[in-house]
Parts: C-alpha cells; structure tokens; sequence
C-alpha cells in the first residue's frame, strides 16, 4: 500500500470529526463515538491490529478519561465551593475595583492567570480554574470558553513545570537510545553517550534545554498578539456590535500585557530552563499588568466595555451552571476570597518542584493489567483533581460555611461532571486506539506515524512551513503537547536530516535544521491545544457547555492556524536564509502579515469613530 493512501486512511478518524462535529454541528457525544468506531475499523481491517490490541488502547482510554473526569469534577467542585461561601461575589468585585472593562478582565483572568496555572500543572487545568472564574465574573460560558482556549498555546510548550519538553520531546528523541540524536548531539558538543557508553543524564538535559531556548523565542514571538486575538474575538463575537474594532481598540495594553509575560518567559526559557517559563512569566505579568490596570496605565477612555444584559444573549452561549450571587453574612476580604486559589497555586508548585512529596503522590497509582503490552493506571495523588477537591475541603472551614451549603456544592458538581463523560468515554479511547497502532499484521508503522509520512511526501522542502500542523494534528488527537512531541519529535528529526542530505545547498546551515524543526513540532503541539477536542470538553464541561464542541473549534480554528503559520514562515525563513537569501517564501509570508497588522490597527481608530457614531444614531 502506498504511502499516500496509508496517510489518507489512518486520516479517516479525524476526517469523521471534522465533518460531523464541526461541519454538521453534531455534539461530541454523538461524533465522537463514530469516530471510535471508525478507527476500529480502520485499525483491525487495514492495520491489522488484534482484537486484544485494540481492547488494550480501549481499555487505556477509559482509564485516562476517568482521570480528566476527576479533574473536572475536582475545578468545578471548587468553582461551587466559592460560590456557596460568597467568596466568588468577592472575587467578582474585586475585578470590578481593577475596572469594569471585560477586554481588560480576560487579559488578566485568562492569558496571565490562566498561563500562571498552565506553567504550574498543565494538562487542560487553566480551562478548568480560569474559564468557570471568568463565568463567575458575567461572562457567557461559550465566551469564557473560547478565551480560555485561545491563551491555551503560549505557555503550553512549558506546561506542568516543562513535562512537554522534559517528557515529551525527551522520550520522544529516545532518551539516549537513538544513536542518530546522539551523533548529532555531540557535533554540537552534547555528549549524550560519554566515552564508556554510558548515558549522560545531564548532558541530555542541556540537548534538550537547547531546543526549548528556541522554542521559547518562536513562542515569544507568536504570543506577542494572543492577548489581541483574545479581546478582538471576544467583541467580535460576543459583544453587541458583533465587532472586531472595539477589541483592537485596546491593542496598546493588549500588547503591553502580552510582553509582560512573554518577555520574563523567553528570559527564563533561555538562561533557566523549560521548567518555570510559563509559571513565572505568568505571576511576573500578573504582578506587572494589574499594577498598570489599577493606574490606568494605557487603559483606554471612555465607558469601559460589557456585554448586553444577559436578557439578550444568544442563547447557545450560556451553559447549564448558574453562577449565584451569594454574600457572605458580615462580608469577606478580598484576601480570604482568592485564598483558595493561592492555595491551589501553592500546592500545584509544592507537590511538583518537592521531590519526595512528588515521588509519594506519584506512588499513590492504581494500575491495571497490562493488554497486548498496553498498560494503564490513574495516578489519583498527583492529579490536579485531587488538589482542588483538597482546597475544597480547605475553603469548607476557612470560610465557615454551612453543612447544607457544602453538600449542594458536591451534588451539583457531581451532576456536572456525570454530563461531561458521555464525549471522553469516546474520545480519548479513539485517542489511545490511534496513538497504540503498531505492530499490526499488515505491517504498517502506527497510524501517527503513517499520517506524517504522508504529509512528508507531498510536502517535501516546504517542511518547515507544515512540521507545526503534525505537532498540532498531534495535540488534537491526542489532546496532549506532550503526547504529540513524544509521538512526533524523532520522525520531525529525522524529516530535517532528510532534507538536508537530499540538498546540498543546504550544507552550511545542515546543522541548525534537526534541532529548529524539533523546536516548531513542540510550537504546533502547543497550537493544537486551542483546538484539541480533549480540552474542548473540559473547558465546556466545568461551565455545563456539552454539545457545543464544533462551534468551538470553529471559532478557535483561525487562532491555530495563525500560531501554525507564523513561527512556520519564522522557521522557513532562518533555515533557507544561506541557500534563498533573505527574500525567500517564509520572509514574504511574514511581510504580507505584518503589512496587514499594521494597516489594521493604524484604520482602527476611524472605524471605532464610525462605530460610535453608528451607536449614537441608533441610541
């Protein structure tokens, strides 16, 4: 069988998706199973796997979807928790005191809170603390959603303290045991394998914090306008106007915020490590940003923006949960209201930067039997879920609520969660089905792998402007950017030295392209987070958003394929410059994007006037 039609056919799981969730706006619980169906087929027909083989990734599946379910249930007991004390009212006019201006809320709550939390745990958990706060403070729950979303691609790379570069590209270049890396390496004066034969740990992990300095830079650049697509979209399709010129009207604190973060990010990204990027990025622009919002440092004049009342919303864009408005009798300070998410910061960072507390939690696993050398467990002590059902606990007595009031708080936080399963009970068995395909009587390499090759095969030296879309074909899949860098990360290498062995122009840049193409496969698996069906029904879970998967997506798309595309052409451009010059594909895709950028926030102000000029006729 070719290798084209390999490509297509491992493809079908995720063209199934595509055309019943986001063309025919079929819920997830109803395209997702078709899915799973599909990649059976495709798998015990074509691929040949066995029936055990397939109950095994099944089985796996089930297994990792249980562990997102405890996490949801964890974020979302949490979220009722607060609003059965009266903390959320709290917390809620605690934003207002820092402005009423929503544009400027979900710069705070999502792209620096949310980046603070995603650089401390990872794994979906800013969807599951950022999107219900922003919910708690008036937002739609589909607007929340999407915004919780959109941030889910500049910290990701650094995620759970580094584990998408440290695990993820790590395992996926063999650890020491793929002697092509190690060659490599060691021409760059990474002695991987020292004299002896012998895996040097400590070199590798400086190999590996090589390529995470690059990736840094390319997130540096790329996530200088996610703060602008997060206000733009969220007027654009929420806002009464239903118009991108009131978000881009505040590009000034959306760019100023954006480098708060991102330049403490590629600082520490490249003298630290992959470890705390993200984490103290995100807590160094927290700090910086709400300082600057408080003394309306480019804040911009006039009314401050909102929503329509909520009478007027369109009704797919509120979800199941209502947030109540409940005080506290006698009232609460600020500091007790947002203890419990210090809190659960404190103990994401304590119970993974504290080795021993690390190695306990992670030995509190429940493992399952192994099928056709599939193995599955639930590390239930290490799980975000487990921290947050913690605070919960906590807040119950540093708050002093009342017995009822907590219990209301688990009933309908089950119920939540019970909604949520129906979609990952399919999705991620699909997921692990797809990931576990090796191995068949057919003799094809597993299905990832087939679709890579493929898109190798008809993409040939365009490579780096399309290396991003398998890292972000991976996340989507496997809804993880350290699953698709562990999936990726060796073929991405071995594409680039393809490349260059087949193209003696290329010689005096030969050793720059492994490690860079490397750097944009961990940029794309961080860039398919915002679209991953995995997270899209987390997020929409803790907010009671089920059924509405596709419509996400949809509108989340284009933020992927802008962080797919422009560190692609960054990357086309730097690895032809010697063999192209400086005018080559990737140069001139950057120029016609910043010449549209600049021409669209330099018209801006004339089309606010109009828009307010419009208002004012109409009011």
């Amino acid at each position: 069988m070719s290798v084209g039609l390999q490509g297509l056919l491992a493809l079908l799981p995720i063209i199934v998706v595509a055309v019943f969730l986001v063309g025919m706006k079929w819920p997830a619980s109803k395209a997702m199973p078709l899915s799973y169906i599909t990649v059976v087929v495709v798998g015990y027909f074509i691929w040949g796997l066995s029936g055990a083989q397939i109950l095994g990734g099944t089985i796996k599946g089930l297994v990792v979807a249980g562990g997102l379910l405890y996490i949801i249930f964890g974020s979302i007991l949490l979220l009722n928790t607060l609003q059965e004390s009266g903390g959320l009212q709290q917390i809620r006019n605690g934003f207002t005191d820092i402005t009423k201006d929503r544009r400027i809320q979900v710069i705070i709550v999502a792209w620096l809170f949310g980046c603070f939390i995603e650089g401390a745990s990872g794994f979906g958990t800013p969807a599951a603390v950022a999107v219900p706060l922003m919910v708690g403070l008036g937002f739609p729950a589909l607007g929340a959603v999407v915004s919780g979303l959109i941030i889910q691609s500049t910290p990701v790379s650094f995620g759970a303290v580094g584990t998408p570069m440290r695990v993820g590209v790590g395992s996926g270049l063999g650890n020491g045991s793929e002697t092509i890396v190690n060659d490599f390496a060691a021409k760059l004066g990474f002695h991987i394998v020292d004299a002896a034969g012998q895996f040097n740990s400590l070199a590798y992990d400086h190999f590996i914090a090589f390529i995470a300095a690059k990736v840094a830079l390319l997130h540096f650049i790329a996530g200088a306008l996610i703060p602008l697509f997060l206000v733009a979209f969220l007027t654009k399709l929420f806002g009464k106007n239903k118009s991108f010129t009131e978000g881009l009207a505040v590009w000034p604190f959306a760019i100023f915020s954006a480098f708060a973060m991102t330049v403490p990010y590629v600082l520490v990204g490249t003298f630290i490590g992959p470890e705390f990027p993200s984490m103290i990025g995100g807590a160094v622009g927290l700090f910086i940003v709400i300082t600057a919002a408080k003394n309306k440092f480019l804040l911009p004049k006039g009314k401050p923006w909102d929503f329509e009342e909520k009478a007027k919303w369109e009704e797919s864009w509120t979800g199941s949960i209502e947030i109540k408005d409940i005080g506290k009798p006698g009232g609460m300070s600020g500091a007790m209201a947002w203890a419990p998410y210090g809190m659960i910061a404190a103990l994401l960072l304590f119970t993974r930067l504290t080795p021993p507390v690390t190695a306990f939690l992670k030995s509190l696993t429940i493992k399952f039997p192994a099928i056709a050398g599939i193995g599955s467990s639930f590390a239930f002590g290490y799980s975000p879920g487990s921290v947050f059902v913690v605070v919960s606990l906590l807040t119950f007595f540093l708050h002093g609520m009342k017995g009822d009031a907590y219990a209301r708080a688990w009933k309908t936080s089950a119920k939540t969660m019970i909604g949520a399963g129906t979609a990952l009970v399919f999705t991620v068995p699909m997921v692990q089905v797809f990931i576990n395909s090796g191995g068949g009587t057919a003799g094809f390499d597993k299905m990832p792998y087939a679709l890579a090759a493929a898109t190798y095969a008809i993409s040939g030296g365009l490579w780096p402007l399309l290396c991003t879309i398998i890292g972000g074909l991976g996340a989507f899949v496997a809804g993880s950017n350290t699953v698709s860098n562990m999936t990726f990360s060796l073929f991405q290498f071995k594409t680039a030295q393809l490349i260059v062995d087949g193209n003696p122009a290329l010689a005096a840049n030969a050793m720059q392209w492994p490690t860079w193409i490397v750097a944009l496969q961990a940029i794309g698996g961080a860039a398919g987070n915002t679209i991953c069906i995995h997270n899209i029904v987390a997020a929409s879970a803790v907010v009671g958003l089920l059924g509405k998967e596709g419509v996400v997506v949809r509108k989340t798309f284009m933020v992927f394929l802008y962080y797919c595309i422009i560190p692609g052409a960054i990357g086309y451009s730097y690895l032809y410059w010697n063999a192209k010059g400086f005018m080559n594909l990737g140069t001139g895709i950057l120029i016609v994007f910043l010449a549209a950028l600049t021409y669209l926030l330099s018209s801006n102000k004339s089309r606010l006037q109009d828009l307010s000029r419009s208002a004012g006729t109409h009011g």
